[in-house]
């Protein structure tokens, strides 16, 4: 199968039904299983191949449209008389072979190798072999019936024959799904294995559509997978159902985790293959079933919660009553849960979260019917009573654990309400108790709090008295008792308390009132009244309200209590002597049953919509019920008719609102009194007035009842009309009413009242009211049971259900012991303590269940198996029970992270089975015994590749390291004696299976390592890479042996060799044998192998056989060639690549060494071999001697080396990874120099273009642009940049045909067979060229077009016409396949079909590029300019597309890609960005304008910024980690590139970019700071750009000081000070960059980066500047200073001058850095200059200033430092002044005069500078200028006499008119002299000097024309100075002229000075009326006023007219 592409498979399926047939005997004897066990390895690796093809042709890198024949590997593609025929115009000198030979003869191997018929294969039809090829071959099809009767098969036959790959798939679970029920558990997991693969490609090949369609093919296949699926739904009953006790544990066993890992199988092939909203249509009944097993497995849904969840889903949409079962038992488990939790967290010590407990005991009340736990009840109430006796306790709490308590006391559990009535009677008993009488009563009678509520009291009355139990109504009873009688055993708050608590509930306890009974005694004495004060228990209006509602009692003695009770309470009224009647025995006696009415009255009222009466009418009608003036007839029949209309409510409103109740209890009161008889007609109607108003109305109904008047008055007009039965039944009806308020009011007692209140209409009882109760009306009953009451989860048929009860019982034990681990500890402990009933005991069957299913506890079994095994078996059923548990991760999902990964990871199982590992087997089953360990291992390392953990390699490597004998290692080779016993095939086939396994060990541990960095491991792991190394070298020996003919044997170890070889440094680490000696036996082995079976074969063309064998050897030839680059200190290697040339005609010709033998593997017909030799190719071209080998090796071949290259690299139909190599080598090729002439005896020729017309020879760069201009080199680039792809990494093959629906594609009612792949693709007839066939497989193409297997290669290239954009696009909404054209030689013109391009091809395009540019500069520019590359080139580079992969990778959403392909992508685009910037980079440095245009810049710098600024900080991968600081650098480089050569141009575009996301733009640069160690590139690139950056931005700051700058760009000033969101960012950014500055040694070249960008920061930014002031930067540069003065002079005085220089000059860097950070530190900023004064900056310059004259940079610098310091600072330039001695501890250089001071050092430095020092001269009078300023200065100046040096300065003489440099220097200083008064005078003091001055105004300076007229502006302004101005005629007459100067400055400055001069002086005032002065002040005033008064005047303008005005006053006046 490495040889074949795993497609033949399909398209040829005999094989593959075979192996299908051979899993029938999975349940066969006599050993036929094992053959099932080996179909099935086969089939699983048939589809692990699958999904590899799959990759490969999804992988656009890959993607290929060649088309020519030699490629195809067709069947049909050649017959035998064909090979002899070649086809090429110019065959290769001495070859009649179409390939390019090496070794010349061909070898026939007569053996059933697969041979194709391809042995011409033709090359001269390829392109790749000769570039003049011209001819193509002839169709295949053609010539296939003519010559082989082998296929003169029918076409549609074959190729209905053909499996798709979804019909291999649904083959697979059919066929394999069966033996899911074999009792092997070795067939299961190798079945599950196998299904576990084929999950996967059903991903990719089945859609969710499929359900959707109704074609036959998709009708077919839906009934398939039906079925498979019911007959997984029945496997996975089948074992669960066949657990039981009476089965052996080992059966057990294998059924529990058979059953578990079929289960997640199951869940996860339904989550591939069936949406869930489609369950309910399609899922058949048995999987239903399986998923109620599933759903109700405890230990599974712990293990697995993501699968459960998944099976819940599916379950809520199959079936409705399991699913409700399912829902009922999850919510009784978890109310079993929070039971145990509960208790566990009540019998904790310390401080309890009573809130959490109270929820807990709510959520425990659910699942009592299931544990009857009863010692919780006591818990529960115990807590309530806590909660209830606190005074602090919140309401919330009271209420909630309230509501917990009431559902008790109501729980449909008969025992449960038994044991929460008894625990309240036993709490009242111990707190009422008489045993407490010596005890305080407060602190006792505090328990019993919780029962005095309303709530409580209600319910124990309303439910508790008259429960039908026995001992639940007893225990009320007693409880109220208890609590009726404990007045004097309670406090008095308490009994308060009770008493205002039981005042609602009265009306339900009076009904069991009794004078027979204790509790009705109890209540009888409520009503009474205490004889000694006359007052009752019960407040006045309550005692009243309850005597009353005693006459209503159904026991006839309570009645009589009654009437002598308010008989008493009437005698005592006030003012009952004038009442009716008057109260007697005779009266009393008549009305005990006074309201025991026989007919009651309907309370109803009507709610009618609609009005029936009008208002106004009702308003009359009462008006004539309330007029006195009225008959009483008529106001009794007024009264009759309200009656009437008050049945309708709305009436209601009416009469209210007119006081209606006020006027009836009016009337009634004048009928009891004496005269009453008038209105007794009056009564009757009024009571149902009143009666129907107190209906409606709760409101008046609750006022009413509180007022004793109101019932007393009702009562004696009871006893007046005793007779009248309507009246006292309306009567009885309105006590009724009033009586039984409270408890009629639902609201009140319910546990969550209703948000819509009941009509108010409605007047209704509880049920037990109306029972106890005669009542005289009729009512609604409601509290028919409790309020409280709970609905149960379960009931007792859903508890008889098996998987129900296990469940509980799980969660139960699960609970009460705290987890699994608990429970089986507990299981496994002798002490077993019964806490819990038998029936929540775990059965046998249920610890095994859970002990299997829990990871954790079944790896210790599996372990502990293996310790304890006595054999073979029991270890290799362990390791298989192990395997399963690593399985069960990978179909959970979880893989390395999921149980058995994390377990193994805590678990010491090495040791356990270390033992197998060290010792060699001795028999054939020690070896299979040591195959399954090695087989696990390999699966482990797999599971865990991405997080290994360091201790299992650690220890896998110790023991493959240790010395012999070394199992592991040693077993790979077989020594002679096992070579010899292989004459046993059982052995010989046990053998090469371990072999098979040591070789998967070995390649899975190397690909492990990938992420390690634990250094011991590392160090074992190199020293492991060698051995195995060395191993793999006898293996690879042992396969060439010439009587050994093992092709698999040597695929493996070639496999081996590849993964081995690819890690660098592999064969570095062997103390006997060196790294090139190691390197040099590989190559010649394979070499050996690459000349054996591809060279001698013709190539692979022959045969698929040892395909596999090329494609590693190359690949190992590949790794090998860098690892010898590594390890070679010279190039000599090279000549070990070469193998010798010859033909069979050439037997005696002279032997040539070359690299022939690698060129006939770049035409190789896989994309993946012609990669990776061309790969080869590349790494050997890297050397100057690899480069002349290959180009000597292709001296046959038309076109050379050169051509071949371009060729390979210019062919539109390869794939980009081949057509990359290319370009690398091509690079390669350019690397060395290449001559413009021929050179006689020139190493490297370059190439050669001959004309053969003209008889021309070009070679070197000449015939390289001759070389590009004959391929349209440039034109092609252009195209294949316009066609970029840049989608998705990996195709999701959702591309649709070019033309619609393909025509013919139904063949007899069968739809395509690719239709359900993800997203279905095929293409029509018409697509595909007629004269070839598919890229990779054998298949029979059917006559109306359908595209079987072709859909994996679909064409994605799309039109010329496409853009760029769309071609984006199409990669994310994938594109249509156009028609490719046939290849066009590259000589023609360019072809209009376009290229497919990736990402990685365009990278290496651009270094080719650059290499280009190179090479010849001026040619490629004009091509870049003449093609408009570059600004394609820059077109491709989008931001977005790699923000958005980024953000998919940190998302990591499950419908996103997988995280290897999005990867793949970020990389891709990263690498082309580096390539790109480094390519513009060399186009600045060639020609800038082909970067320097705005079209380009505008897009490119906010691309650029953009993905700096992206967010990495989630992403983990350590590799693209790299990438993205690796392309960070270059794009920072590209930046500064771009500022430092075209500044002007990029600046703006770069500030704008950075200024839309500056906070991010700071994140990077402080990110990129911290990268110093570890990324020093990135570092050292982020920092200068910022350097960069900033110095541009200094410069432009200058610039647009002397002129308006046009560019509306923020500024990087702006953006870091202006703005208060910047100012944290910056802070962050001066701390990082100060950080990485102080960090670092003074000898780290990283420390001078960080202190540029800190120079440049500090220069810029006043933040930055006052940050680094607080970060004390000041004081370290000025200690620094200090320090160093102290070392120079410490190391002056020790010899050794040389050293001591050198040791000089790093001090010297050292300070010239420390002070120009101090510079721009102090720049603008006086509080850093008041700091570097506060740090004696001035004393210690002194100190130093002997060093500084020896250098004059040094000096420099520090100049620049002292001219800021000074500048705008007196307090500084007064520090110059001060004598080191005196003011600083630094002594005096002892050069230096004691008392001397840093400002006569300058001084005399100023006036000994040489001329020719320009810059240090400049420096020195700045600072002097500075100076000048300063008061104490100008004294120390005078003093020195410095200047009398200005008169010594020589003018310009003849022709010159300008001033020099120094003189304008002097001027300056003179100016900043004359601003101060005593400056004047010093100047006037100099003899001559105003002379001098005036006959320097007379010359011209660009910067200096009126210095000398300002200082005598100056000088004019003290009056001092004004005779000797006047007394100087030749200052006057200066000043004078300025009046008629072209210079506009000038006239002001003269007019300002004139001014001055004659202000307030007489004599100035004579001199200057001067005829000559005064008329060029009125000529200079006349032109002004003319001039300014034409145009706009500004303060200049007007300065000067007013003292031109003030001059011509001046003079004029007298």
């Amino acid at each position: 199968m490495q040889d074949f592409p795993a497609e033949i498979f399909l398209q040829r399926p005999k094989i593959v039904q075979s192996l299908l047939s051979l899993l029938k005997l999975a349940f066969g004897g006599d050993g036929k299983h094992r053959l099932a066990l080996q179909s099935v390895s086969c089939l699983q690796q048939l589809c692990t191949c699958l999904r590899n093809r799959l990759n490969f042709h999804r992988d656009p890198s890959f993607f290929s449209n060649k088309q020519d024949a030699v490629s195809q590997n067709s069947s049909l593609s050649y017959c035998p008389d064909a090979r002899a025929a070649p086809h090429s115009q110019n065959p290769s000198p001495g070859s009649s072979s179409p390939r390019p030979s090496v070794v010349g003869r061909t070898g026939q191997r007569p053996r059933g190798d697969g041979q194709d018929w391809d042995a011409a294969s033709s090359s001269g039809s390829s392109s790749h072999a000769h570039v003049s090829s011209r001819v193509s071959a002839p169709s295949p099809l053609d010539l296939a019936p003519v010559d082989l009767p082998e296929l003169a098969e029918d076409a549609l036959e074959l190729q209905l024959q053909q499996l798709s790959l979804p019909q291999l798939c649904v083959s697979l679970l059919e066929a394999a799904a069966p033996l899911l029920r074999t009792g092997s558990r070795q067939m299961i997991i190798r079945v599950l294995e196998l299904l576990s693969e084929v999950v996967v490609l059903i991903g990719e090949a089945i859609s969710a559509h499929l359900w959707d369609d109704s074609s036959l093919f998709a009708i077919d296949m839906k009934e398939k997978l039906l079925v498979v699926l019911a007959s997984l739904g029945d496997t996975v009953c089948y074992h669960k159902s066949s657990v039981s006790l009476e089965q052996p544990e080992a059966l057990v066993v294998h059924h529990r985790m058979a059953f578990v890992s079929i289960s997640l199988f199951a869940v996860r092939l339904l989550q591939t293959l069936l949406p869930v909203e489609k369950a309910s249509r399609f899922l058949p009944e048995p999987m239903s079933a399986a998923l109620f097993f599933i759903s109700l497995d405890m230990p599974v849904s712990l293990e697995y919660p993501n699968i459960h969840e998944a099976v819940v889903a599916y379950l809520e949409q199959l079936n409705s009553e399991n699913y409700s079962i399912y829902k009922r038992t999850a919510e009784a488990a978890y109310s079993i849960e929070c039971t145990c939790n509960f208790l566990s967290d009540v019998g904790k010590e310390g401080e309890k979260n009573l809130s959490e407990l109270v929820e807990l005991a709510d959520q425990a009340l659910r699942s009592f019917s299931y544990h009857q736990h009863f010692p919780l009840i006591k818990e529960i109430i115990s807590i309530c009573s806590k909660i209830w006796k606190s005074v602090q306790a919140s309401p919330l709490l009271q209420g909630e654990s309230q509501k917990v308590f009431l559902r008790m006391l109501s729980h449909p559990l008969l025992q449960v309400k038994v044991e929460t009535y008894h625990c309240c009677l036993e709490i009242v008993k111990e707190c009422l108790g008489i045993h407490n009488i010596s005890k305080p009563v407060s602190s006792l009678c505090n328990g019993i709090h919780f029962l005095l509520h309303p709530k409580v009291l209600y319910e124990i009355s309303a439910f508790g008295i008259q429960d039908p139990k026995n001992e639940v109504s007893a225990a009320a009873k007693a409880i109220l008792v208890h609590l009726l009688q404990g007045r004097l055993r309670v406090s008095a708050p308490t009994w308060n308390k009770f008493i205002e608590s039981l005042c609602p509930v009265i009306p339900v306890l009076q009904g069991y009132a009794d004078t027979e009974n204790p509790l009705g005694n109890c209540i009888l004495h409520l009503s009474r009244e205490s004889p000694e004060t006359d007052e009752g228990v019960l407040p006045s209006a309550t005692r009243l309200k309850s005597m009353l509602r005693l006459l209503l009692v159904k026991k006839p003695s309570v009645r009589v209590l009654a009437l002598k009770l308010l008989a008493s309470h009437l005698t005592r009224e006030e003012g009952s002597d004038t009442k009716r009647p008057s109260i007697d025995a005779r009266v009393l006696s008549r009305v005990t049953n006074l309201f025991i009415v026989k007919k009651p009255i309907e309370l109803k009222l009507d709610d009618r919509r609609e009005l029936m009466i009008k208002l106004e009418t009702v308003e009359k009608v009462y008006g004539i019920f309330v007029s006195d003036d009225i008959d009483l007839v008529l106001r009794k029949s007024a009264a009759e008719q309200l009656v009437v209309i008050m049945q309708d409510i709305k009436m209601h409103a009416v009469v209210k609102k007119v006081y209606l109740v006020d006027k009836i209890i009016e009337y009634l009161s004048e009928c009891v009194g004496q005269d009453g008889e008038v209105v007794e007609c009056l009564v009757q109607p009024s009571l149902m007035l009143l009666r129907k108003v107190l209906c409606a109305d709760p409101v008046l109904r609750e006022s009413l009842s509180q007022k004793t008047s109101v019932l007393t008055l009702l009562f004696r007009v009871s006893l007046i009309f005793h007779e009248d039965c309507t009246i006292v039944t309306e009567v009885g009806a309105l006590f009724c009413l009033l009586l039984f308020d409270e408890v009629s009011r639902m609201d009140m007692w319910s546990d969550s009242p209703s948000c819509t209140p009941s009509s108010p209409s409605v007047f209704s009882l509880p049920v037990s009211v109306s029972r106890r109760y005669h009542l005289p009306v009729h009512v609604v009953g409601h509290h028919a049971v409790s309020p409280y009451s709970m609905v149960l989860p379960l009931s007792a048929d859903s508890l008889a259900l098996k998987p129900v009860s296990d469940m509980l019982r799980m969660a139960w034990n699960l609970s009460w012991y705290h987890g699994s681990d608990n429970v089986l500890k507990q299981v496994n402990s002798e002490a077993e303590i019964q806490e819990f009933l038998d029936t929540l005991k775990l059965s046998t069957e249920d610890t095994l269940t859970l002990k299997m299913t829990h990871t954790p506890s079944g790896l210790k079994d599996c372990l502990c198996s293996i310790v304890q095994a006595a054999g073979h078996r029991e270890v290799r059923a362990a390791l298989t029970r192990m395997s399963f548990y690593l399985l069960n991760d990978r179909l959970s999902f979880k893989g390395g992270t999921g149980p058995c990964g994390v377990t193994l990871k805590s678990l010491s199982w090495h040791t356990t089975l270390n033992r197998f590992l060290q010792v060699l087997p001795a028999c054939t089953e020690d070896e299979k015994l040591l195959i399954d360990i090695i087989h696990f291992l390999s699966k482990l390392l797999k599971e865990q590749r991405k997080n290994v953990p360091v201790e299992l390699l650690n220890w896998l490597l110790e023991v493959l390291l240790r010395q012999s004998p070394n199992p592991l290692l040693d077993l790979l080779v077989l020594t002679e004696s096992q070579t010899r016993e292989e004459t046993d095939d059982v052995r010989t086939a046990v053998r090469q299976q371990l072999q098979k396994e040591l070789i998967a060990l070995f390649s899975t541990l190397l690909l492990s390592f990938e992420a390690v960095t634990d250094r011991k491991c590392l160090e074992l792991f190199y020293v492991f890479q060698t051995q195995l190394a060395l191993k793999l070298l006898q293996c690879l020996r042992v396969t060439d042996a010439p009587h050994f003919y093992g092709l698999p044997s040597l695929e493996r170890t070639l496999r081996g060799m590849a993964h081995l070889t690819a890690c660098p440094g592999w064969s570095a680490h062997s103390p006997l044998t060196k790294p090139l000696d190691i390197c040099g036996k590989y190559l010649s082995g394979l070499l050996e192998v690459i000349t054996s079976f591809y060279v001698e074969r013709g190539g692979n063309a022959m045969s698929f056989m040892g395909k596999g064998v090329t494609k590693s050897t190359v690949l190992c030839l590949l790794h090998l060639s860098h690892e010898m680059m590594a390890q070679a200190q010279s190039s000599g290697w090279m000549s070990l690549w070469f193998l010798p040339l010859g033909s069979q005609s050439e037997d005696h010709a002279p032997t040539q060494q070359g690299l022939a033998w690698l060129i006939p593997l770049w035409v190789d017909r896989d994309p993946e071999v012609r990669f990776t030799s061309l790969g080869l190719g590349s790494a050997l071209t890297t050397l100057e001697t690899g480069c002349v080998a290959l180009a000597n090796s292709c001296q046959n071949i038309s076109g050379g080396l050169w051509g071949t290259v371009v060729n390979i690299l210019l062919d539109q139909s390869e794939c980009s990874m081949v057509r990359r190599e290319a370009a690398f080598i091509f690079q390669n090729l350019l690397v060395i120099p290449m001559p413009s002439v021929i050179i006689k005896d020139y190493t490297w020729q370059g190439p050669c273009v001959h004309d053969e017309d003209s008889g021309l020879s070009l070679i070197g760069k000449p015939a390289l642009q001759a070389l590009l201009y004959h391929c349209h080199f440039y034109e092609h680039l252009n195209q294949m940049v316009k066609h970029c792809y840049l989608g998705r990494y990996a195709f999701d093959f959702s591309f649709s045909a070019l033309n619609g629906a393909p025509e013919g594609n139904d063949l007899n009612g069968l739809d395509d067979s690719f239709k359900f792949w993800r997203a279905p693709s095929r293409m029509s007839s018409q697509d595909r060229d007629p004269s070839s066939l598919s890229t990779s497989e054998t298949m029979v193409a059917a006559s109306s077009g359908s595209a079987e297997f072709q859909s994996l290669v679909l064409s994605m290239v799309p039109h010329p016409e496409v853009t760029h954009d769309q071609l984006v696009a199409q990669g994310q909404r994938e594109a249509a396949s156009p028609r490719l054209p046939p290849d066009s030689p590259l000589s023609a013109p360019l072809p209009r079909q376009c290229v497919f391009v990736t990402p990685p091809l365009l990278s290496a395009m651009c270094s080719l590029l650059d290499s280009l540019l190179v090479a010849t500069p001026g040619d490629t520019a004009g091509a870049f300019r003449r093609t408009r590359l570059i600004e394609l080139l820059c077109s491709i580079a989008v931001a977005t597309l790699l923000e958005t992969s980024v953000q998919e990778l940190q998302a990591s959403l499950p419908t996103s890609l997988p995280a290897e392909h999005t990867q793949a992508q970020v990389s891709f685009l990263l690498e082309y960005l580096s390539s790109l910037s480094r390519l513009l980079q060399s186009c600045l440095l060639v020609d800038p304008d082909l970067v320097i245009q705005d079209e380009l810049l505008k897009p490119l710098i906010p691309n650029i910024i953009q993905v700096l600024t992206l967010c990495t900080k989630d992403i983990l991968d350590v590799e693209l980690r790299s990438a993205f600081y690796q392309t960070w650098t270059h794009l920072f480089n590209l930046l500064a590139a771009l500022l430092r050569r075209a500044g002007p141009a990029s600046f703006p575009y770069v500030t704008l970019g950075l200024a839309r996301s500056w906070a991010a733009v700071i994140d990077t640069f402080c990110r990129c700071a911290r990268l110093s160690t570890t990324s020093p590139a990135l570092y050292t690139a982020s920092l200068q750009f910022l350097s960069v950056l900033l110095t541009e931005e200094a410069k432009r700051r200058l610039q647009d000081e002397e002129k308006t700058s046009l560019c509306h760009s923020p500024t990087v000033a702006s953006l870091l000070d202006k703005t208060q969101e910047s100012q944290n960012s910056l802070e962050r950014l001066t701390e990082v960059i100060l950080q990485c500055y102080e960090g670092k040694t003074s000898k780290d070249v990283l420390k001078r980066v960080a202190a540029n960008a800190l120079m440049s920061l500090l220069a810029v930014s006043r933040r930055a500047q006052r940050h680094a002031l607080k970060a004390h930067l000041v004081d370290s540069c000025v200690e620094q200073m200090k320090h160093i003065h102290a070392q120079l002079n410490l190391g002056s005085l020790k010899p050794g001058r040389a050293a001591l220089r050198k040791k000089e000059d790093g001090f010297i860097k050292e300070l010239s850095i420390a002070m120009q950070l101090l510079r721009n530190c102090l720049y603008q900023n006086e509080e850093c200059k008041g700091a570097a004064l506060d740090a004696h900056l001035a004393p210690v310059l002194h100190a130093l200033w002997p060093w500084l004259l020896m250098d004059d940079s040094l000096m420099q610098v520090a100049l620049q430092l002292l001219c800021v310091y000074t500048a705008n600072f007196p307090n500084g330039c007064s520090s110059l002044c001060w004598s080191s001695y005196g003011q600083h501890p630094v002594q005096a250089a002892h050069r230096g005069a004691p008392g001397s001071s840093l400002m006569l050092c300058i001084l005399k430095m100023a006036s000994q500078v040489p001329p020719e020092n320009t810059a240090v001269q400049q420096a020195v009078f700045m600072i002097l200028s500075n100076l000048a300023l300063s008061h104490d200065c100008k004294g120390v100046i005078q003093k020195s006499n410095f200047l009398q040096n200005f008169l010594s300065l020589t003018l310009p003489k003849g022709g010159n008119k300008h001033l020099s440099n120094l003189s304008v220097l002097w001027l300056k200083l003179l100016l900043n002299m004359s601003f101060e008064e005593d400056g004047q005078q010093v100047i006037l003091r100099l003899d001559g000097c105003l002379d001098l001055l005036t006959e320097m105004s007379r010359f011209k300076h660009k910067s200096s024309l009126s210095i000398p007229l300002l200082i005598f502006h100056n000088i004019c302004f003290s009056p001092a100075n004004k005779p000797k101005i006047l007394a100087n005629e030749k200052v006057i007459s200066v000043l004078a002229a300025c009046l008629e100067s072209e210079n506009q400055n000038a006239q002001r400055i003269g007019a300002a000075a004139l001014w001055a001069l004659i202000h307030n002086y007489q004599k100035a005032k004579t001199t200057l009326k001067n005829p000559s002065i005064k008329r060029r002040v009125e000529e200079a005033y006349s032109l002004a006023k003319k001039t300014f008064s034409d145009s706009e005047e500004t303060p200049l303008s007007a300065y000067y007219l007013k003292c031109l005005e003030n001059l011509v006053q001046q003079l004029n006046s007298s």
